[in-house]
């Protein structure tokens, strides 16, 4: 297997314009993305609330956009590209992250995939490549959707460095998942493994090139997506190849990437290079060889963690899992709001945030909206500390929008709408 590059730079609120531009190019992204066609920038909200490390910083989004029209790419040809859940509100998100911001300053198109966009049939956008799925013919016998504007399109993921508590890393191939499955992907979740490999074998096929920038300034470590310990970690990837740039990422919190089954299947498969000895870094060679030793998912797990284990692969999955795939299944939505929005972020967040939000870049979260940047960064940040993000009786009270809104989009509950629709 040919070796595949991993551009890695340290990174500071001072530089880091200039700096995601630099690490962009060192990863020769203008020779994977095709100037001609949409370029969709899948921005990644694991959390609708701001969460350190969870979801796409604004910086990331911004010297992506800063770098792409720097280097000659067409305002009118790139733009911003949201999926939902039923847990995550992606309206919220974008607000409460700061990413709505951006795009509307650099005046991008901001596409909801669930919204008025149209959705076509795998196997009418693959073809008989639906044949060599692991998984998802078994998962979905009837076939899946997938949107219809991705055909042809460049798509570049914006993850961040951060543990998962189903596949103990989560990165470029993960943010595929939203984006190409578009209703009930729990699904999925006893083989994700294999699910994520069979999504990079669709993203191959219908882009017209890959690409991942990995921001990694805010890292989480921990039960993640959400409810992480946060870390200022000051480093930022990219990279055309999906499974290597996870890798690496993996490598750096301290994992062995071939002992994570998603990245080694892609790797066998010649989907991408997930073995470190095979991929060349570009630019600062110390940085991707640290180990930040991070404990990983499972060791401090949540109570909705520990449950989600033992219903897809302990013993509450035979009493219990079946019921996931009926009209029953929004039970879990409504368990999974009431604990992560209402529960553990106004009571656990502004404690397991606080020491990142006094880093620089707690600073320039805070004040994103009002900061004037250079050509290179932000040289001017203030004295003033961070404060939390609005937690307590707040946000409760939006969680208990969101969980109106969960109940309210449930696929099981959709569906039958459809339906009646249709029979009207």
């Amino acid at each position: 297997m040919a070796r595949s590059k991993v551009a890695v730079l340290k990174t500071t609120p001072r530089t880091v314009l200039e700096d995601y531009h630099r690490l962009l190019n060192l990863a020769d992204y203008q020779d994977v993305l095709d100037r001609t066609v949409d370029t969709a920038l899948k921005i990644n909200i694991s959390w609708h609330f701001f969460f350190p490390g969870s979801s796409t910083t604004p910086w990331q989004l911004d010297g992506v956009i800063r770098a792409m029209l720097r280097d000659g790419f067409r305002r009118e040809l790139i733009h911003a590209c949201h999926n939902r859940t039923v847990v995550i509100d992606a309206h919220l998100g974008e607000r409460e992250n700061k990413q709505l911001p951006v795009v509307e300053a650099h005046g991008l198109r901001n596409v909801h995939l669930y919204e008025g966009e149209e959705w076509i049939h795998v196997r009418e956008a693959v073809g008989d490549l639906a044949d060599r799925f692991l998984v998802l013919n078994d998962v979905y016998p009837d076939g899946f959707h997938v949107p219809k504007r991705f055909i042809g399109e460049n798509i570049v993921h914006l993850p961040t460095v951060k543990t998962h508590v189903f596949t103990t890393t989560t990165g470029a191939m993960k943010n595929a998942f939203g984006g190409l499955l578009n209703e009930r992907r729990h699904w999925t979740h006893p083989v994700i493994h294999e699910t994520l490999v069979d999504l990079l074998m669709i993203q191959k096929k219908i882009h017209a090139g890959v690409f991942a920038v990995m921001d990694g300034t805010f890292a989480g470590d921990g039960p993640g997506p959400r409810c992480m310990k946060p870390h200022v970690k000051d480093v930022i990837l990219a990279s055309a190849d999906q499974v290597a740039i996870d890798a690496v990422a993996a490598k750096m919190m301290g994992f062995d990437p071939m002992k994570i089954r998603y990245i080694a299947l892609a790797h066998e498969m010649g989907l991408g290079v997930g073995d470190p000895r095979e991929i060349e870094i570009a630019g600062d060679e110390d940085a991707a060889r640290e180990n930040w030793h991070f404990e990983g998912p499972y060791r401090k797990m949540t109570f909705a963690s520990r449950m989600q284990h033992l219903i897809y692969w302990g013993p509450l999955k035979k009493p219990i899992e079946w019921s996931l795939k009926t009209v029953l299944a929004p039970w879990a939505y409504v368990a999974s709001v009431l604990y992560h929005d209402s529960f553990w972020y106004p009571t656990r967040a502004k404690r397991q945030m606080a020491d990142v939000l006094a880093s620089p870049w707690g600073r320039l979260f805070e004040r994103w909206e009002e900061l004037t940047p250079d050509e290179r960064g932000f040289p001017e940040l203030g004295d003033q500390p961070a404060h939390a993000p609005r937690t307590g009786w707040q946000t409760f009270v939006d969680s208990i929008r969101v969980l109106g809104t969960c109940i309210r989009e449930a696929p099981e509950f959709a569906a039958r709408k459809r339906r009646r629709a249709s029979r009207s």
